[in-house]
C-alpha cells in the first residue's frame, strides 16, 4: 500500500515509547491520502472498490470502499501485500476508517452491519498475487484479531459528498513466530465503510544511555506485560561498578529501572551524565567514580589529557604516603644553630627550625647518634641500644632532646635530620628464620614489615659474638659468610625507607655448624633428594586420585549451587555480585536457609526479657555469646508453639533474605536455631526500637541537620537492596529501627504477611493477592500491583514525612479508602512543621504520579549529601504555615444550621471536633458570631497549627470536598 504520506507526528500521537513502521513499502502502511495511485492491496473481493473520496476535512483522498447492503450473506476481503515483520513479537495495526448509519441508508435489509473484522496470516514469503474467491479466503489458516466495530457512524449528505465522521481504532496481536512477515485481511459481511488509512507498527525501548552503560534498541516482547532483559556495556572511558549491567524494556516501548552501573575511570570527568569527558592539562582526576577533575596542586602540573596524577615540578616532590590531591613540596633545608649542654654523661641539644621547610607544615626531627673513635677505618659506629633519648630519638615535634647514659670521655656525634611526619619509618620486622647452615655461614629469610609506610629500600642486618658488624641487603634475606666455626650469633634486622630507619627486630640466636655436624647434615640432604624422588611419584598419584573425588563430589552438589552461581555471577559475569535470591524459588526452603543463614547453638544464646510481640511469636532481648568471641547484646524472635509448617517456613524466609544483605543500614542476622525448639532468628539488637515510636517519644529533640542524617541511612541502605535487585514493599517508620548511636536501619523483610487473610490490623488492606500497606505504598502498587524500587521511592517519601512530623501518621484519622481517593485526585501530604522547603521538594518528587519520574535511591542519597554538606539549606524557606483552603466562610459548609447550636461547643461537637474546643476558644474564638466571620483561611489554619493537630487539616478540608479537589487544599 504504497505512495501514501504519513507524518511522524502521527506515530508518537498514537504509540507509547518508540514505534516503527515495518511495511517495505512507504513510512507507514497506509491506504491514504495521497494524490498518487492508491495503496495496492495483494488481492480483493469485487465488492471493495478503490474509489476517490473525502476526509473530514473534505481533502481528496483515495480509499477503499464497500456498501452492498442490499444484498444478504457478504463476505467481503481485502488482503494487503506482504508485510516483513523485522524479528517483532508482537504488532500494531492502527484503523482510520468511516461507517455509514444502517440507519440513515432507505429500504436496507436486515443484513446491513455497522462492523469489520481484521485477520492476520503469518507465512514466509508473499501469497501469489491474483488469488481470488471468497472460498480460498475463508478456509485459509488466517487468525482473527477482533471485531472492529465504529464509535461514530455518519448518516448526513450533502451536494459535495459524504461528510464523514473518521474513527481511529489500534489493535495488537503476538506473538510471531512462524514467519519472517505476515499479511493482514479485512473482512466485511455486509457494511457500508470506507478503509481510509492502516498503519502497522511494532514497538521499541530506544538505544539509551544510564549510568555511563550504552544500552542498545531493544524490541519490546511478544506480551504487553513481557520484559526483555537488555545487557548494557559501559560507555567509552567508563568502568564497570556494580555488575551485571542490564535493564528492563516492558511492553510500552520504556526502560525499566536499570540494574548495575559503570562510572568514568579515573582521568575522566561525567559530562551531561553520558559522556566521560578527559581531564583537560592542568587537571587530574586520580580515581574512578562521579567526582569531577581538579586543578593540579601547588608545584605539580599535567601536560596531558586525562591525567590522573599532576607530576611534581622539578625540585619537587612527594613522599610515599602523599596522595596525589597533597601539593609538591621541596626538600627542607637543615636545622639551624644547633646549640649542645654536655652534662657528665648526659648533653642536652637545641635547634632553631630551617629556614625553608619547603611547603611543609608536618616537619619532624629525628637525632642520629654516632660514637667515634679516634683511630681505625671505621672511626663512627652507631650508638649501642644502651645510650638512652629522654623525648625519643625519632619523628620529634620539639626543637630540643635530652640524651643520657654515655660513655664517660668519649666521642659522640650527633646529626639532625628534618623529615615529613607523613613519612613514617617502617614498623619492626616481627620475625627471623634460618634457612640453611654451614660451619662457615648461615643463610637468613624474614617477612617485611606488616606497617612498611612506603616502599622498603633496603634492610640493614647487625650480627655479632664478640664485635657488631653490619651489613645490607636488598632482599628480605641474607647468607652471612666468614663466620666462626660452631659459634652463636646474635642477629637483629631492620627496614629502610626514605623516611629512615624502622627499629631493630628483637635479638635471635643462630649457630654455625661444627665439622661433625656439617658432614652429618650433607648426608642426611643426600638421603632427602633419594627419598624425594620417590615421594613425587607417590604424589602425583594421589593427585590424580584426589581429582576424580573432586569431579564426583561436584557433580552431585545441590542444583541449587548452580542457582547461586548463576545469580551471583550474572550468568558469566565477574564472580562476587551480588543479586538477591527469592528463598520461595527454592523447592526445600530449609535449603534456602542453610544457604543464607548460620546455625546457632543454642547454648551460646541466653533469653533476657520480652520486649515485644510479633507475627509468629515473641520477640526477646538477649545476649550471643559464640565460641571464642566477645557476648553481644541480639534481638530474638521466636515461633510460637503449634506451628505449621507454612507458618515456619514463612517465619524463616526472613531470615533467608537477612542473610544475604551486608549493609551499615540493613539489620544484621547473626543466625538461626533450626535443629531444637524454639525455632528462633538471632539479630543485632537495636536498643531505641522502632523509628516511629522513638520520634514520638523525642518529639521536637532532635535538631533537622540530626534527622536528615536518619533519612540518608535509611536512603543509603534502600540503595543498597535495590542494587540487589530486591522490592521492600513495606517500608515505613514502623520497619525502621534505631540504634544507640542514632543509627537507622531497614528491616522487617518478612513477606508473608501479603499471604495472610486476617485483616484486623487497620495498616494493611486486603488486595488481590494480599494486603497493602496503603498509607505507604505507591498508587500503582495498590491498583495494579506493581512493586518495584520506584514504588519503594514513593513509600520513602512517606517515611521522610513521618521524620519530618516526629511520627505523625500519614493522612492521620483518613481511611483506607479515603487516602486512595485523595490520592488519585492529586492531593500530597503538606509539609509538616518546621520542614525545610528543599525536604518537602524531595517528597513531592517521591509521590509523582509517574513512577519514571521519581528519583532513584542513589540520586535521594546525592541529595541528602548535599544538604548534610551544606547546612544553610536546611534554614532557608521552612514551612511553618500550610497553604490553606479557598476563601470561603467556614460555616459555609458546616454541615449544621446556626439556628440547630448555641455555642461554640455545639458547633464543634456537630462537626465532631470537639477536641479542638481549648484551641478555638483560646484563639478568641469564645462565641458564634466570631466563628462565623472566620473566612479567612489564615486564621483556621493558625488554629491548626498553633494546636500542633495536623489532622484537622483533613477534617476542615471534609467541609469543601463537594466543589474543591485535595489538590486545592
Amino acid at each position: 500500500m504504497n505512495g501514501c504520506r504519513s507524518s511522524g507526528r502521527e506515530t508518537e500521537s498514537f504509540v507509547s515509547g518508540v514505534a516503527r513502521p515495518i511495511n517495505h513499502f512507504a513510512p507507514h502502511l497506509l491506504l491514504s491520502p495521497s494524490s498518487t495511485p492508491p495503496a495496492p492491496v495483494l488481492t480483493h473481493s469485487p465488492q471493495w472498490e478503490e474509489v476517490s473520496g473525502y476526509d473530514e476535512n473534505l481533502n481528496t483522498i483515495r480509499t477503499y470502499q464497500v456498501c452492498n447492503v442490499f444484498e444478504p450473506s457478504q463476505n467481503n476481503w481485502l488482503l494487503t501485500t506482504y508485510v516483513d515483520r523485522r524479528a517483532a513479537q508482537r504488532i500494531y495495526v492502527e484503523i482510520r476508517f468511516t461507517v455509514r448509519d444502517c440507519a440513515s441508508i432507505p429500504s436496507v435489509l436486515g443484513s446491513c452491519k455497522e462492523t469489520f473484522n481484521l485477520y492476520y496470516l503469518e507465512t514466509e514469503r508473499t501469497l501469489s498475487e491474483g488469488i481470488k474467491g471468497v472460498e480460498y479466503w475463508a478456509n485459509a489458516p488466517f487468525l482473527k484479531v477482533d471485531t472492529i466495530a465504529a464509535d461514530e457512524s455518519f448518516s448526513q449528505v450533502d451536494f459535495g459528498g459524504r461528510l464523514m465522521k473518521v474513527n481511529t481504532e489500534v489493535r495488537s496481536f503476538g506473538p510471531l513466530s512462524k514467519g519472517k512477515g505476515f499479511h493482514l485481511a479485512f473482512q466485511d459481511l455486509g457494511a457500508c465503510m470506507s478503509l481510509l488509512a492502516v498503519r502497522v507498527f511494532y514497538k521499541k525501548c530506544p538505544s539509551v544511555v544510564q549510568n555511563f552503560a550504552l544500552f542498545p534498541e531493544t524490541l519490546t516482547g511478544a506480551e504487553s506485560t513481557s520484559l526483555v532483559i537488555a545487557r548494557g556495556s559501559c560507555i567509552a572511558n567508563a568502568e564497570e561498578v556494580d555488575v551485571p549491567i542490564k535493564l528492563y524494556c516492558n511492553g510500552d516501548g520504556e526502560w525499566m529501572v536499570p540494574i548495575g552501573s559503570c562510572s568514568c575511570k579515573a582521568g575522566y570527568e561525567p559530562d551531561n551524565g553520558n559522556v566521560c569527558r578527559a581531564c583537560p592539562q592542568g587537571t587530574f582526576k586520580s580515581f574512578q567514580g562521579v567526582g569531577l577533575c581538579q586543578q593540579c596542586p601547588l608545584n605539580s602540573r599535567s601536560t596531558i589529557e586525562a591525567a590522573t596524577v599532576c607530576g611534581c615540578r622539578s625540585g619537587f616532590y612527594r613522599g610515599d604516603m602523599d596522595k596525589p590531591e597533597d601539593v609538591c613540596t621541596s626538600v627542607p633545608s637543615a636545622p639551624r644553630n644547633v646549640v649542645s649542654v654536655v652534662n657528665q654523661t648526659s648533653v642536652q641539644l637545641e635547634w632553631h627550625p630551617p629556614r625553608d621547610i619547603g611547603y611543609r607544615d608536618d616537619l619532624s626531627y629525628n637525632v642520629v647518634c654516632r660514637r667515634c673513635h679516634s683511630s681505625g677505618r671505621r672511626a663512627c659506629q652507631p650508638c649501642d641500644d644502651g645510650v638512652a633519648f629522654v623525648s625519643g630519638k625519632q619523628g620529634l615535634k620539639d626543637t630540643k632532646v635530652e640524651i643520657s647514659k654515655l660513655r664517660a670521655h668519649t666521642s659522640y656525634t650527633f646529626e639532625i635530620q628534618v623529615c615529613p611526619s607523613r613519612e613514617t619509618t617502617p614498623s619492626v620486622v616481627p620475625i627471623m628464620h634460618q634457612v640453611s647452615s654451614t660451619s662457615r655461614s648461615f643463610s637468613l629469610s624474614w617477612p617485611p614489615p606488616e606497617q612498611p609506610n612506603g616502599i622498603i629500600l633496603d634492610y640493614e642486618i647487625r650480627y655479632f659474638d664478640k664485635n657488631s658488624s653490619v651489613v645490607q641487603s636488598k632482599t628480605p634475606s641474607v647468607v652471612l659468610e666468614g663466620l666462626k666455626l660452631g659459634t652463636g650469633y646474635v642477629v637483629q634486622v631492620r627496614a629502610r625507607t626514605v623516611a629512615g630507619y624502622g627499629g631493630y627486630s628483637k635479638e635471635m640466636l643462630f649457630q654455625t655448624l661444627t665439622d661433625d655436624e656439617y658432614k652429618s647434615e650433607l648426608g642426611q640432604q643426600l638421603s632427602l633428594i633419594a627419598g624425594s624422588l620417590v615421594a613425587g611419584v607417590c604424589i602425583v598419584s594421589l593427585v590424580a586420585i584426589a581429582i576424580i573425588c573432586t569431579r564426583r563430589r561436584q557433580c552431585k552438589e545441590s542444583v541449587y549451587a548452580d542457582k547461586l552461581q548463576q545469580y551471583n555471577a550474572g550468568g558469566g559475569t565477574s564472580p562476587g555480585v551480588k543479586i538477591y535470591i527469592d528463598p520461595f524459588t527454592y523447592e526445600d526452603p530449609n535449603e534456602a536457609v542453610r544457604e543464607f543463614a548460620k546455625e546457632i547453638d543454642p547454648s551460646c544464646v541466653k533469653i533476657e526479657e520480652v520486649i515485644g510481640s510479633g507475627e509468629f511469636g515473641e520477640v526477646y532481648r538477649g545476649r550471643l555469646k559464640p565460641v571464642g568471641k566477645k557476648e553481644i547484646l541480639v534481638a530474638i524472635k521466636t515461633l510460637k508453639v503449634g506451628y505449621s509448617e507454612r507458618q515456619r517456613r514463612d517465619f524463616l524466609s526472613e531470615a533467608s533474605i537477612m542473610g544475604q544483605f551486608d549493609q551499615p543500614n540493613i539489620i544484621r542476622l547473626e543466625g538461626v536455631v533450626t535443629k531444637s525448639r524454639p525455632t528462633m532468628i538471632i539479630t543485632e539488637f537495636m536498643e531505641n526500637g522502632a523509628l516511629d515510636s522513638f520520634l514520638r517519644q523525642n518529639d521536637g529533640q532532635f535538631p533537622v541537620i540530626q534527622l536528615v542524617g536518619m533519612l540518608r541511612g535509611i536512603a543509603s541502605g534502600m540503595r543498597y537492596l535495590a542494587e540487589m535487585s530486591y522490592v521492600h514493599r513495606d517500608l515505613a517508620a514502623r520497619n525502621i529501627l534505631v540504634n544507640s548511636n542514632l543509627v537507622c536501619k531497614v528491616s522487617d523483610f518478612g513477606l508473608s504477611r501479603y499471604l495472610e487473610e486476617d485483616t484486623s490490623d487497620p495498616t494493611y488492606t486486603s488486595s488481590l493477592g494480599g494486603k497493602i500497606p496503603v498509607r505507604w505504598t505507591a498508587p500503582e502498587a495498590i491498583a495494579y500491583r506493581k512493586f518495584t524500587s520506584a514504588s519503594d521511592v514513593w513509600s520513602y517519601g512517606i517515611v521522610t514525612w513521618e521524620v519530618m512530623s516526629f511520627g505523625e501518621r500519614p493522612y492521620w484519622d483518613m481511611s483506607n479508602q479515603d487516602v486512595i481517593n485523595a490520592i488519585e485526585q492529586d492531593f500530597r501530604l503538606p509539609a509538616p512543621m518546621d520542614c525545610p522547603v528543599v525536604l518537602h521538594q524531595l517528597m513531592l518528587d517521591c509521590w509523582q504520579k509517574d513512577r519514571n519520574a521519581r528519583p532513584k535511591f542513589p540520586d535521594i542519597v546525592s541529595m541528602l549529601d548535599k544538604m548534610i554538606r551544606n547546612p544553610a539549606s536546611l534554614k532557608a524557606g521552612t514551612n511553618n504555615v500550610a497553604p490553606g483552603p479557598p476563601h470561603h466562610a467556614l460555616l459555609d459548609r458546616a454541615g449544621p444550621d446556626l439556628s440547630s447550636v448555641s455555642s461554640v461547643e455545639d458547633w464543634l461537637a456537630a462537626l465532631k471536633m470537639t477536641q479542638y474546643r481549648d484551641s478555638f476558644l483560646g484563639s478568641g474564638f469564645t462565641s458564634l458570631p466570631l466563628v462565623t466571620q472566620m473566612t479567612s483561611d489564615r486564621n483556621v489554619f493558625f488554629i491548626v497549627f498553633k494546636s500542633k493537630f495536623p489532622q484537622t487539616i483533613y477534617l476542615i478540608s471534609k467541609l469543601y470536598l463537594t466543589e474543591y479537589s485535595f489538590s486545592n487544599i
